[in-house]
């Protein structure tokens, strides 16, 4: 299994860096802020070290595009959204 969430960032630039399937991302963190910031076109050297800083945000809800998970809905994933500010959808 590849690398697969936030760890330290091993280009020493921010605290850490979210990596995906192995790969480094542009999403960073550094004192619980989240921005975005590309990886340097080198490669980076040395074992990942899994972060044990607290972010702000909560990934449950990220899902992996060949997720088993089933197709994507966007009426489903908007009717969430509304219904978690406790609004209703205008209809389709």
């Amino acid at each position: 299994m590849h690398a697969e969430g936030w760890y330290r960032d091993a280009y020493n630039v921010h605290t850490d860096r979210w990596f995906s399937d192995g790969s480094p991302t542009s999403l960073v963190r550094d004192a619980g802020q989240e921005s975005h910031d590309p990886p340097p076109n080198e490669p980076f050297t040395g074992p990942l070290v899994e972060s044990d800083s607290v972010g702000t945000s909560n990934t449950d809800d990220l899902r992996r595009a060949d997720s088993d998970e089933g197709p994507f809905d966007p009426h489903a994933e908007s009717d969430a959204a509304w219904d978690s500010f406790g609004e209703t959808t205008g209809g389709d």
